[in-house]
């Protein structure tokens, strides 16, 4: 009897640290398959990573090395190239299906290399272009594919119906925070222990950064987010026993002294590969048929993890590599220093300095300070959408490429015209002071436009919409919008207010 063919190395990248990436019966590589991981410093020199983020992929990565023990080769190297020449040269390796455009091209030129189909997500590539394929030449909409997989997956599905009768919960879910509330009076989210790994990882992004080798932005706090698999379903059962039930209510509001509300923070441990979401959804549906959790939380994080987060994955491959470099809008603005460098000096704008500070001090603040404040200010002031996109890529603990540029240049720049959302996502000062405690303190007053008062986000809205009054005034969500414009009296001065604000 012939002996079996030594199996080929496997490689897993950075975001490939949960078990389902291993394992033989999900598409995987076969059991006794030696495993490979290079921690390539030469990605973190191209870009200026906020310095929380870099720590926790590397602690990560290498908390998931040490699980491995024996079976891992953990290669460090400058590059990808070197580290693979080093550990297998040109032995044969399997690989899955990497995360961004720019990895697979590389995996794509190796030929060593087999690639498996993509994990992690609900929708495989093939499911999602025969959905595509499906709707003729209808416009593709979050909506429409959100429930088709509520369908396919029997998620929070009566039969053929939607629990409760409706597929969209949002009128729910779009409460303003209680009135005088410091915060939500939830639990806190669950918080890890560094260990020895976090240390060792310190030290050296303390040793990159002294040598003048890697630049970072940001502070790197103790570590907030999970960096292993135990600590991303410890994160998960804690956000699923004392949060999910007030999550939903409260998605969209802020609060100043509460920043994470009711969110569950479990982004960076799916984006890292340490939770699969049908873990997630199942757990946040099985809440609710237990009675543990309303339904309009339950479907508010099953909309944001089957929905919306499967829905940016799919849209950023059948897109394309070249839709990062989509500007409709003819916005070429530098981002100003202040704003690169997380600075909350850097403004007097409350809500804006407020978010900053958030994102500065740890790497992360919710969906609504990201796309209605940070999102909105750099729409409105017509900066550069790729710039604005690689910003957020380096500067949240979540970001991927996969997840910015869909999220950043289709939803919140609108920067492709409509591919992607039916409307630009901004809006004046009240907007904020509607769903927010964040107005209050702030020298600007939310209702004034022209003026020492005058609101950034109100004069800045007003300007937007006419500097496209033409694109969007033939918009329906729009329309009404933009005829607004014809009732300001103080046009004029609100303009040159703006432009002078510009210089």
């Amino acid at each position: 009897m012939a002996a079996e063919e030594p199996a080929a190395v496997h490689w897993l990248f950075g975001d490939q640290l949960g078990p389902h990436f291993t394992d033989p019966a999900r598409g995987g590589p076969r059991r006794n398959a030696p495993l490979l991981m290079i921690e390539a410093r030469g990605v973190f020199r191209r870009r200026r990573f906020h310095r929380a983020k870099a720590h926790l992929i590397l602690s990560a990565m290498r908390h998931r090395a040490a699980e491995l023990g024996d079976r891992v080769r953990y290669v460090k190297a400058d590059t990808y190239r070197q580290g693979l020449e080093e550990a297998v040269g040109k032995a044969p390796v399997t690989v899955h299906h990497p995360t961004s455009h720019r990895a697979l091209r590389f995996v794509r030129s190796l030929p060593s290399v087999r690639i498996l189909p993509a994990r992690g997500f609900l929708v495989t590539h093939d499911e999602f272009r025969l959905w595509a394929e499906g709707r003729g030449t209808k416009q593709l909409r979050q909506e429409d594919f959100y429930r088709w997989v509520r369908q396919s997956h029997d998620l929070l599905m009566e039969g053929e119906r939607p629990a409760g009768g409706r597929w969209n919960l949002d009128h729910d879910n779009r409460q303003p925070p209680p009135r005088g509330a410091l915060d939500l009076g939830v639990p806190p989210p669950y918080r890890p222990r560094e260990s020895d790994i976090d240390d060792e990882v310190r030290r050296d992004l303390d040793r990159w950064s002294r040598d003048g080798d890697v630049r970072f932005v940001g502070e790197d706090a103790p570590r907030a987010f999970p960096a292993t698999r135990r600590e991303a379903l410890a994160a998960l059962h804690r956000f699923a026993e004392h949060r999910l039930a007030t999550f939903g209510a409260y998605e969209d509001a802020v609060l100043s002294g509460d920043p994470t509300m009711s969110h569950s923070l479990l982004s960076s441990s799916l984006n890292l590969g340490l939770l699969d979401p049908a873990e997630c959804v199942e757990l946040a549906e099985a809440r609710w048929r237990s009675g543990d959790a309303p339904l309009n939380s339950a479907e508010g994080f099953v909309r944001q993890v089957a929905g919306w987060r499967e829905f940016v994955w799919h849209l950023y491959w059948r897109f394309g590599d070249e839709y990062r470099d989509s500007n409709v809008l003819r916005h070429r603005g530098a981002l100003p220093d202040w704003f690169a460098e997380l600075s909350p000096e850097g403004t007097d704008a409350h809500c804006l300095s407020r978010t900053l500070e958030q994102v500065r001090a740890g790497g992360w603040t919710h969906h609504i300070p990201r796309l209605m404040i940070l999102g909105s200010f750099a729409l409105q002031r017509g900066w550069e959408p790729r710039a604005v996109t690689d910003w957020f890529h380096r500067g949240f603990v979540d970001g991927y490429d996969w997840v910015m540029v869909p999220n950043v240049v289709g939803m919140s720049q609108y920067a492709d015209g409509g591919r992607m959302t039916t409307k630009p996502y901004t809006s004046g000062g009240a907007y904020i002071d509607r769903m927010s405690d964040l107005c209050g303190p702030c020298r600007y007053k939310p209702s004034v436009r022209v003026g020492e008062d005058a609101c950034p986000f109100t004069s800045g809205y007003w300007n937007f919409l006419h500097r496209h009054r033409e694109r969007f005034e033939r918009n329906a969500r729009m329309a009404q919008a933009v005829r607004g414009l014809d009732r300001l009296r103080d046009l004029d001065e609100l303009l040159a207010q703006e432009a002078a604000r510009a210089e």
